[in-house]
């Protein structure tokens, strides 16, 4: 009985500890998983901050607006222009406005149909069809430009607050070197000297205008970042749609994407090739499907233009009702038929310069066409070169620089503290270490930027355009 009583007991502790200690972890978790989600939440991601920037863009809802218009349009104009009706009196007495008076006195209803000329209506259609096919290769085109600015305001966002973690840990470092020298001055040991604790707080000093630096640096790219990360439209109704990503401690995150590079074998060819080559991978690119789009359509415009030689047609046609006689005898009715055309014979000062313009219009917008392949092709000879060059500084930085400034920096150390050696080469030697490793990171930065710009060159393919386009209900 009294062992079992004491069992008893101690199951009942247990149990009563068992849940307290439960208690006390819901408690815990309550507080750190909420504040776990928070911080989460606001983690800015390179893909979050570019999938966003392009689900928040109006430039794209109105391009799809754009689009819808010009398809509504081209049905339009495809249609015969209305029928015109005409009600009047004809022949009407003015000597009493009798309408039974004369036998020339009639009431007419008249319908006029107009059909223009040539294939007018058809090739409007077309061009205007035209015209909207080339609005989703230019979301497309958006889409990636959007990246490349959104992307590149990331990595510069990173970039700073990487270089601020790298000078606040190497600014504890420079306290360090204070707290030594002031107290190796104090105790009148070894070859410190008052100006070695001048220089080593003035290095101090000089680290917290750099991070001051480079917060206002910080505030400019969150501040870029912010026109992209929100929305602001109004809809038909004129309500108001309003979303903003919280700016206020953002994390970015410790690890840096890494951006795969479309073309690699076509960038890191141990020869650049020839344009011709090039051009075959530029003509797929969203922009220059566009411009091919808005060719062809100024294409159709020679065709419109040259259907002005051709008359205009119409047909009309009229019924006339008279009155019976004054006697009572009735009066026949009467019909009338017609058909109506212009002349184009005065066509030189008109017609010919109307498709002159046309065939202008087409020439120049190829000439925009060649204008964007030299600039693709410009680019794509630039970016290459600096990636290249940057690959070279990152192996070099990464095998020898940075080893080296590290060995530089200890062995100052080392023989300052041996009393051989200067404090002044210990603070250059620190403060190359931090412009080192700052320069490292801004090296691996400008490859990530780079790589987002070539990747642009060879975006986009037809086929996902004309998925695009079937979606949308566009024919090509």
């Amino acid at each position: 009985m009294f062992f079992t009583s004491i069992k008893k007991q101690q199951h009942l502790r247990n149990a009563g500890l068992f849940f307290i200690a439960s208690m006390i972890v819901w408690l815990i978790l309550s507080v750190i998983l909420p504040s776990t989600a928070i911080a989460a939440n606001k983690v800015l991601s390179f893909e979050r901050a570019i999938k966003q920037a392009q689900e928040y863009d109006p430039w794209l809802k109105g391009s799809t607006h754009k689009q819808n218009a010009l398809i509504a349009l081209s049905r339009a104009v495809a249609t015969l222009p209305d029928p015109k009706m005409s009600l009047g009196m004809a022949n009407l007495p003015t000597n009493g406005f009798d309408f039974s008076q004369e036998a020339m006195t009639q009431f007419k209803v008249g319908m006029t149909q107009i059909f223009p000329r040539g294939d007018t209506l058809e090739i409007k259609n077309e061009q205007l069809k035209l015209q909207s096919q080339a609005y989703p290769f230019l979301r497309l085109d958006r889409r990636a430009k959007v990246a490349v600015t959104v992307g590149s305001l990331w990595l510069d966002a990173y970039r700073i607050k990487q270089s601020i973690a790298l000078i606040e840990k190497n600014r504890s470092l420079f306290e360090q070197l204070v707290d030594v020298t002031q107290a190796s001055y104090a105790s009148a040991l070894g070859k410190t000297r008052q100006q070695d604790i001048v220089r080593a707080q003035l290095e101090l000093t000089r680290l917290d205008d750099r991070l001051n630096q480079l917060a206002q640096q910080e505030n400019h790219f969150e501040g870029q970042l912010f026109q992209w990360l929100n929305s602001y439209l109004v809809d038909d109704n004129n309500s108001k749609d309003f979303s903003v990503f919280p700016l206020d401690n953002i994390d970015l995150g410790e690890k840096l994407i890494e951006i795969d590079l479309q073309q690699p074998a076509l960038v890191y060819a141990t020869r650049l090739q020839k344009a011709e080559q090039l051009v075959l991978y530029f003509e797929q690119h969203p922009a220059v499907m566009a411009i091919n789009k808005k060719i062809q359509s100024t294409s159709k415009g020679i065709n419109l233009a040259q259907q002005k030689y051709q008359p205009e047609w119409g047909v009309n046609a009229s019924y006339a009702y008279r009155d019976d006689t004054p006697l009572g005898d009735s009066r026949a009715d009467f019909m009338s038929f017609g058909v109506t055309f212009d002349l184009p014979l005065f066509t030189e000062n008109r017609q010919d310069q109307e498709v002159k313009s046309a065939i202008a219009q087409t020439e120049a917008m190829k000439t925009e066409k060649a204008l964007l392949i030299r600039q693709l092709l410009g680019a794509y000879s630039s970016g290459r070169g600096r990636l290249v060059r940057l690959n070279s500084r990152e192996v070099l930085y990464k095998n020898k620089l940075l080893p080296q400034t590290h060995d530089q920096a200890e062995a100052a150390l080392t023989s300052y503290t041996n009393d051989y050696g200067e404090f002044s080469e210990v603070v250059y030697a620190r403060i190359a270490v931090l412009n080192a490793e700052i320069d490292q990171l801004t090296i691996v930065i400008e490859q990530q930027k780079i790589i987002l710009e070539l990747n642009y060159l060879f975006v986009g393919n037809s086929a996902r355009v004309n998925s695009n386009n079937h979606n949308n209900g566009t024919s090509k």
